[in-house]
């Protein structure tokens, strides 16, 4: 019989955020996220490879578990993230097996995104 390939493998990641609005637009603008709408209160989301939602907070507590999303140009990725409001909370570094850097988005959410190069 064989195994179900998805069995204890990440299948779904929620993020609080703020404003729905804003989310799907800095999401959509810099990652090219497409948006499925669930009430104004939920919107689930797909990067092209992974799906997830955005539930409506109030507040958004910064830490914890850290989300961390792949790019092939990071610096490329770092001017857009600006450009469409993010704020980079920690400048590019180099890391054994790459180079990544942290930002936060427009609700206080912070991820990073990592290049081999």
């Amino acid at each position: 019989m064989a195994q179900n390939k998805k069995n204890k493998r990440i299948d779904y990641i929620e993020i609080p955020v703020t404003g729905m609005a804003e989310s799907k637009r800095f999401y959509g603008e810099v990652f090219g996220w497409k948006f499925v709408d669930y009430g104004p209160d939920y919107v689930s989301f797909n990067d092209g490879n992974l799906d997830g939602g955005f539930r409506k907070e109030s507040t958004v507590q910064r830490g914890g578990l850290l989300v961390v999303i792949y790019a092939t140009k990071l610096e490329t990725v770092e001017a857009e993230i600006k450009k469409a409001g993010g704020t980079i909370v920690v400048d590019i570094f180099d890391f054994p097996g790459g180079r990544r850097f942290h930002f936060t988005d427009p609700s206080g959410n912070e991820l990073a995104v990592w290049s081999e190069q």
